[in-house]
């Protein structure tokens, strides 16, 4: 019976002791499983990439060789690709239909947003609701349409034709819109209450603290447009006119593929997508953070 009795205190702290230990070992466990996952998520994303570039350093002889590194790695292939087709006119092309159409959509979809969050109105619920569904309309679905209507407006095989169907998107309506419908009304009222309109309120209340959201959509509608491909397949008649996707598309031929050169022309057209990235890292991975959250 002592010796029951002078154990007894020390057994729960015993006790709590390897529970702790257990707990910590099992999250070093998972923390360490969690990161060898990414890790070989990345390079599973990553190697493509790297793939891609290794291709366009080798030898037209030796552009299957299964090697991590080129043997007789060249400059060759961007030689070629850069005398082949304009790839300066069509990545400024490019860059100028997806800067216009990334501020076009942003611009159209804030003040719609505005109008559907804030104001009631005759079949606004209709419209809102409608705007909605011509998002599920695959954009293949409405191409010929809109092709007629280019032709006719005299467009063809010009940059105003690949942004005037793109002038305003559903999915950056529907996204500001549901951002500013959780805006605090408190904030609004408070700078009504200082005397500042509808215009002033959207412009210099609302779209500041909207950033994240603002961010991401313009980094989506970016990189979507960037990567457009059927539209300029379309309306596109000569490489001056065109943009980047459809000068690498002029490597592949009926007599065979030149794959060192469209490995160069693609990894020449990956660069600014690459370099807006690093420059906006922190902030891509912040909006996207922020906007997962909500």
């Amino acid at each position: 019976m002592t010796t029951d009795v002078s154990l007894s205190p020390a057994l729960p702290g015993v006790a709590r002791s390897r529970t702790r230990r257990r707990a910590q070992s099992a999250s070093r466990l998972n923390t360490a499983a969690g990161h060898a996952v990414m890790v070989l998520l990345s390079i599973f994303c990553l190697f493509p990439v790297y793939w891609m570039i290794i291709s366009s350093l080798r030898p037209a002889n030796a552009i299957f060789e299964t090697s991590l590194w080129p043997t007789a790695a060249s400059l060759e292939n961007y030689a070629y690709a850069l005398n082949a087709i304009p790839i300066g006119a069509m990545l400024v092309n490019t860059l100028v239909v997806s800067v216009l159409v990334t501020v076009a959509q942003l611009f159209t979809g804030l003040l719609a947003a505005y109008a559907f969050a804030r104001w009631r109105f005759p079949f606004d619920k209709l419209i809102y609701t409608m705007i909605a569904l011509t998002w599920l309309v695959p954009f293949q679905v409405v191409m010929i349409p809109n092709y007629l209507l280019v032709a006719n407006l005299g467009l063809l095989d010009s940059l105003a034709a690949l942004i005037l169907p793109h002038f305003a998107g559903a999915l950056a309506v529907l996204l500001l819109a549901q951002a500013m419908r959780s805006f605090p009304a408190e904030v609004i009222e408070a700078a009504r209450m200082d005397g500042a309109k509808s215009w002033r309120v959207l412009w210099e209340v609302i779209t500041p603290n909207l950033r994240g959201t603002i961010a991401s959509l313009a980094i989506l509608i970016f990189i979507s447009t960037w990567n457009e491909y059927f539209w300029p397949l379309l309306l596109s008649r000569t490489p001056e006119n065109s943009v980047i996707q459809i000068g690498i598309q002029m490597f592949m031929t009926s007599e065979g593929t030149a794959w060192g050169p469209l490995m160069a022309a693609s990894t020449l057209a990956s660069l600014p997508i690459l370099a807006i990235y690093i420059v906006l890292q922190q902030q891509v991975i912040q909006s996207f953070m922020k906007s997962g959250i909500r």
